[in-house]
């Protein structure tokens, strides 16, 4: 063979190695985060019959990271104490899985998970204290002062127990009360066998329950620069990254994780929601939280990851500017209701007058959807969401108090 031929060999092998290296390197992540044969396999006895009766979920399994890090399903599914225990095919497990299970790893998450509204208060939004200890109670209270000795909703029982089920506990389960004395579900955020750290990542996963007329969260945020970035870039970011060792070459664009609960460039991760919030956004009359310096210094530091000092600032203080004016519109409209009431022209009963649902809509969907476009950059829901409703609510509701005051002479 000549040395022509030769190298022409050599040339050609190089260049065809050179194009594998080249075409793997540009494959989509999740072919190159496959599990191998030992993981497919899941966890021996339990994959025996699952791999037939629900396939799915071995799948889902074997290429999550607790089956990289070779944990079994028998770790998360045996029952452990305070639970109550039943056989299945020679092993005992739990009825259901909660967070008692997650917390044998994961005791830091859960603690602070159990601090936030996503703990007792969300459960309690709906059906007040029903279901809780009275430690769990005196507990969630010491937090969050009304959340959750209060009274069960009036408008979700005059829907019935069809919404109530399907509808307000669909969401608001991520705080139930669990026989083991636990509180909540780790799934609606993790999913329950790919316990993904990038599925709780997406901004979508939050706009699960975050959306529609009354939190309208991730409208808001698909509006925003923030999401319009995240569409564009997604395919580049590194939504597996490791919570503690953020970096902004890891997420260069936020999705509400980022903000509300990552360690971005060195700070602290937590579980807890509500730590870097600074007001009451979902109430009626939004007041500053007990925290709210704290609260805000924090996510102002994490603004500033990407932001200058005078931005941050500014934008915060456009933000109050439509808070105070919406608590002003709204405090309004409670003062014309308690007006009606005092002069006889409404019954005490909830929900069975249009104006009472005028009055509702007023500040439970608009003023909610104008404070939350001011704090997350929203134009359209600050204005024609918002304010613009505020306003035609307004006008609509001094019309039936001008009418009902003039059928009383």
């Amino acid at each position: 063979m000549s040395f022509k031929a030769v190298f022409i060999a050599i040339v050609l092998g190089t260049a065809l190695i050179i194009a594998a290296f080249l075409i793997h390197s540009v494959r989509p992540s999740v072919e190159l985060s496959q599990p191998g044969p030992e993981y497919v396999r899941a966890t021996g006895k339990c994959a025996e019959c699952h791999s037939r009766e629900t396939a799915a979920i071995v799948h889902q399994f074997a290429r999550s990271k607790h089956a990289r890090l070779g944990i079994t399903c028998y770790d998360c599914h045996r029952a452990v104490k305070g639970q109550k225990g039943s056989d299945h095919n020679g092993f005992v497990i739990a009825g259901e899985v909660t967070p008692l299970n997650c917390s044998q790893c994961h005791s830091t998450e859960y603690d602070q998970y159990v601090r936030s509204r996503h703990g007792a208060p969300a459960w309690a939004a709906v059906l007040g204290p029903a279901g809780f200890t009275a430690e769990q109670i005196e507990f969630a209270e010491e937090h969050h002062p009304g959340a959750v000795d209060r009274p069960p909703n009036a408008l979700a029982k005059a829907e019935g127990p069809g919404a109530l089920a399907k509808g307000c506990l669909a969401c608001h389960s991520i705080g139930r009360p669990n026989e083991d004395g636990s509180i909540g579900t780790c799934t609606p955020c993790h999913s329950r066998h790919s316990a993904s750290v990038s599925l709780a990542r997406e901004p979508q996963t939050c706009g699960q329950c975050h959306m529609g007329p009354d939190h309208a969260q991730i409208e808001i945020y698909n509006e925003s620069k923030h999401g319009v970035l995240f569409a564009a870039q997604r395919a580049s970011l590194n939504l597996d990254a490791d919570p503690k060792s953020l970096t902004t070459r890891d997420m260069p664009v936020p999705t509400c994780a980022t903000c509300h609960m990552s360690g971005l460039e060195g700070m602290k991760v937590t579980h807890d929601v509500t730590e870097r919030l600074s007001y009451y956004l979902f109430a009626a009359i939004s007041e500053k939280r007990p925290g709210y310096r704290d609260g805000q210094t924090e996510m102002k530091e994490l603004c500033l990851k990407c932001h200058g000092k005078t931005h941050v600032e500014k934008f915060y203080q456009e933000a109050e500017v439509v808070l105070e004016a919406t608590n002003s519109k709204v405090t309004e409209a409670q003062n014309l209701m308690k007006a009606l009431r005092k002069e006889g022209l409404l019954t005490a009963d909830p929900f069975d007058e249009p104006i009472e649902f005028i009055a509702f809509d007023l500040w439970h969907y608009y003023g909610r959807t104008a404070k939350h476009g001011a704090f997350m950059g929203g134009a359209d829901f600050v204005q024609w969401h918002g304010n613009y409703q505020l306003l035609l609510k307004m006008v609509e509701m001094r019309k039936i108090a001008e009418e009902l005051r003039a059928q009383a002479k």
